[in-house]
């Protein structure tokens, strides 16, 4: 039972009611004041409360237990060119983004290393002292590289992609956004309080009809470039058409695409000549193809300069280190060149031809998914492939959709012939 004492009714009663005042009032008999006290103390001392709260959680317990077979795990690995060393055994990498082989590049790795004579970190933000001339240096031939105006480069996709959504939108705007968008995306438009509409995936019919049901002043389409998981391409164009059609804003994150897609690999937008449109607005990172770190966003200048004095991911982030600056400068001129990514071509070529019939989903792209259903026959096929040699993880739901478990397989141009018929000859054993 709890016991209520004069000073705590003066503890529960409003700022305003001093205790003259309440007195005062309680002389007077205003039952309207208390009356909520007389209730509170009833039903604190009812049969029917509970007597006792249960624990509240700690950190210990603050989480609802993950089950074993979806369990994500950090695992301490060293890569090494197109390998991969875990637990002391030396494996053959298909799991990794740096689809041209750039990380390990000799001439990528030069630079980065003449950077760090000079410093490690920028020790601030680009609006600080952070603001290194290479940086401008690189975003101005990013911009003339992809056909746009301007170019602003943040501290990776994740960032670029929450920043730049926060800054277009608000509750005032309609967000329409392809269903299996990366989740830099999808938790760019929640954190934006902008009001989220998805539709199917790749469905331009679905998005078009979503338009004409929320008309509003303000509207941006949102899509993945080529998506992550699955290894397929937004139709750019049609998405464009769209947003002419529709005066909406259409942004593209091509992460997986620039670099390695497109003519000269200028991703997704470069074929279809629609780069540079004042209604386009298009994500890159360096993490990939490029082999380094960090991201861009590409628009008009107008967007841009906005973007500088509004983008919180940017103004409150220490800027990028230069050596990873310096080193994807110089891995757009090797990108720029071809020869990797003839390589790479060829490399996807000859795993398509080889895997003919096995069950992959169809995909242009260096990502290459099996989708073998449950969890369980992922992690096994997983750890068969591990045992000859190959690293393929098993992706699982909440990463896929339920029932879509499967092995991800991505190719690079630092992929060998032999490799590539290896791991073919291993994978028509176990399926």
């Amino acid at each position: 039972m709890v016991i209520f004492s004069k000073h705590d009714e003066q503890q529960l009663l409003p700022a305003s009611v001093s205790s003259g005042c309440w007195q005062n009032r309680q002389a007077g008999g205003n039952r309207r004041l208390r009356t909520p006290l007389t209730r509170l103390k009833a039903l604190v001392d009812s049969p029917f409360m509970p007597t006792s709260m249960p624990d509240m959680p700690d950190s210990r317990n603050w989480f609802p237990e993950t089950p074993e077979t979806r369990r994500r795990r950090f695992t301490a690995s060293r890569r090494q060119g197109v390998y991969i060393h875990l637990n002391g055994k030396r494996l053959i990498n298909f799991a990794s983004n740096d689809y041209l082989g750039l990380s390990f590049h000799p001439d990528v790795c030069m630079v980065a290393r003449g950077a760090l004579d000079d410093a490690v970190g920028s020790g601030a933000s680009r609006l600080v002292s952070g603001d290194d001339p290479v940086l401008h240096r690189l975003e101005e031939k990013l911009a003339s590289w992809k056909g746009y105006e301007a170019c602003l480069i943040a501290g990776s996709g994740m960032l670029a992609n929450i920043g730049l959504l926060q800054a277009l939108a608000d509750r005032h705007t309609h967000v329409f956004s392809d269903k299996l968008n990366h989740a830099s995306l999808v938790d760019g438009v929640r954190l934006s309080g902008g009001q989220s509409h998805r539709y199917a995936h790749l469905s331009n019919q679905q998005l078009e009809l979503q338009l004409n049901k929320h008309p509003a002043a303000r509207r941006i389409i949102v899509s993945d470039g080529i998506f992550s998981m699955d290894g397929d391409s937004a139709d750019a164009a049609g998405l464009l058409k769209l947003a002419e059609a529709y005066d909406t804003l259409l942004v593209i994150d091509d992460a997986h695409g620039t670099g390695c897609m497109g003519p000269e690999g200028k991703g997704i937008t470069g074929g279809d000549t629609i780069s540079g449109h004042a209604r386009l607005i298009e994500v890159g990172t360096f993490g990939k193809a490029f082999g380094s770190y960090g991201a861009f966003i590409l628009g008009t200048r107008e967007l841009i300069e906005g973007l500088r004095q509004r983008q919180r991911t940017v103004i409150y982030s220490t800027a990028l280190p230069v050596a990873m600056v310096a080193a994807a400068e110089t891995a757009l001129e090797l990108i720029q060149s071809g020869e990797q990514r003839q390589q790479l071509k060829r490399n996807l070529k000859l795993f398509k031809q080889l895997t003919a019939g096995l069950g992959f989903m169809v995909s242009d792209s260096p990502i290459q998914p099996l989708v073998v259903g449950s969890d369980e026959k992922a992690l096994q096929m997983a750890t068969a492939l591990r045992d000859a040699a190959f690293f393929v993880p098993a992706i699982r739901p909440p990463t896929v959709p339920e029932g879509t478990a499967r092995l991800r397989f991505t190719l690079s141009a630092g992929h060998s012939e032999e490799m590539i018929e290896k791991l073919s000859t291993c994978l028509r054993a176990l399926l």
